[in-house]
């Protein structure tokens, strides 16, 4: 399953009541870029672990590369329904892609909302060209959902600051050309703290440790852990003001579960796809396998599933087009149920491919090893629940 070139993908009723013309469009040419420019590069990627950064530029005219920013800030206004279109597309095909250009997007949002001109010329233009990698730094070891308890420190030194830290699951850190970094700013005694804060980190100016951690699932990002100890950097990484930190990583959380959940989308169609031409062209006891009526079922069972994920999926985009800013639940059931559901459905796909379905030749062993990263990656399922529950019952289950 190494491209589905010469595979004529049919849009579902969701996709053809939901999205304009436009849309359609928009999705059709990035299709084909992708089974032109990144389809035969993605096997040797994922065995080499290295991401393909020249495919980046070549991205940019269809939007993915913070393409939701206004056009006054280097973007193209896409919506959030774009944006939804745009990251079921790259999922379909490749994951690890789709996740570098989630991070690539809430970076650039945070640098449009906070960085001073002199920032954005140095950082969001070039990045919004698709001529830098970056990576956002706020899991920890001992933290992920729980922002509040970060415990990284950044501490006021003369012109400066000094940081101290370490950062975890931070995708393209190892090779990032830079980062949005995010400490608690402390005084020089260590009693108390101003807020969480935003920090640019550049490696050419100043010094910290990143080293790759091997996962299991996308594997081509470069998952990565950066050590800071008594990391100094100028007054002028501070992006934004002390103890806005909090509210800047905010400003990128439903999109990056909504880009998650439609990544989801992608590759829960792609398993179902694959499955559907394997179960028709492989015969067993003298038929098809797709005259099987329990093979039968798992088709339909993921043909089920699949379109009711692609459907809160962009019931979550419309929200967010129609409030501008805000739509925690429906991102939430979004992302809970596409990432379930991309998991449920490779499963079956691997039961309809049988052994064959282990093997790299088709390709779904690495959608099911990515769809199970879905559930955890920003925000496991269960912190999915737990915010549902929350805007249901008006009772928070977080400390």
């Amino acid at each position: 399953m190494s491209s589905d070139a010469g595979y004529q993908r049919k849009l579902d009723a969701v996709q053809r009541a939901t999205l304009t013309p436009e849309q359609q469009s928009l999705q059709e040419s990035l299709r084909q870029f992708m089974n032109r420019e990144v389809e035969p590069l993605v096997a040797g990627c994922e065995d080499t672990g290295i991401f393909p950064r020249q495919v980046l530029p070549g991205l940019v005219p269809f939007g993915p590369v913070g393409g939701i920013l206004p056009e006054t800030s280097g973007g193209q206004g896409l919506s959030y329904t774009d944006m939804a279109v745009l990251m079921e597309e790259t999922g379909y095909h490749w994951m690890s892609l789709r996740s570098t250009l989630s991070v690539i997007t809430m970076v650039a949002l945070i640098l449009d909302r906070a960085a001073t001109d002199q920032q954005r010329a140095e950082y969001l233009a070039p990045l919004l060209r698709g001529q830098r990698l970056c990576w956002f730094g706020i899991t920890e070891p001992d933290h992920g959902s729980d922002v509040r308890g970060i415990e990284t420190t950044a501490v006021p030194d003369g012109d400066g600051y000094v940081i101290n830290g370490t950062k975890l699951w931070i995708t393209n850190g190892a090779i990032g050309d830079f980062g949005v970094l995010l400490a608690k700013v402390k005084p020089p005694d260590g009693t108390g703290d101003e807020g969480l804060t935003a920090f640019l980190i550049d490696p050419r100016s100043c010094e910290f440790e990143a080293q790759r951690v091997e996962t299991m699932f996308l594997k081509a990002t470069t998952t990565s852990e950066l050590s800071f100890a008594g990391t100094r950097v100028s007054a002028d990484a501070l992006l934004g003001k002390v103890g806005e930190g909090g509210a800047l990583f905010l400003t990128g959380l439903d999109l990056g579960r909504l880009n998650v959940a439609m990544g989801a989308v992608g590759a829960a169609q792609r398993a179902l796809d694959t499955s559907i031409r394997y179960a028709t062209d492989r015969t067993q006891f003298g038929k098809r396998i797709a005259e099987f009526q329990l093979v039968q079922q798992l088709v339909a069972d993921m043909r089920v599933k699949t379109a009711a994920a692609r459907s809160l999926g962009y019931a979550a985009a419309r929200v967010l087009d129609t409030s501008g800013v805000i739509a925690r639940e429906e991102c939430a059931i979004a992302k809970l149920f596409a990432t379930e559901t991309a998991f449920e459905v490779a499963n079956n796909a691997l039961q309809v491919h049988g052994a064959m379905g282990t093997s790299k030749e088709y390709g779904l062993e690495r959608v099911f090893r990515d769809a199970r990263g879905g559930m955890i990656v920003e925000g496991t399922s269960q912190v999915q629940r737990l915010v549902i529950a929350r805007e249901q019952l008006g009772i928070s289950a977080f400390v």
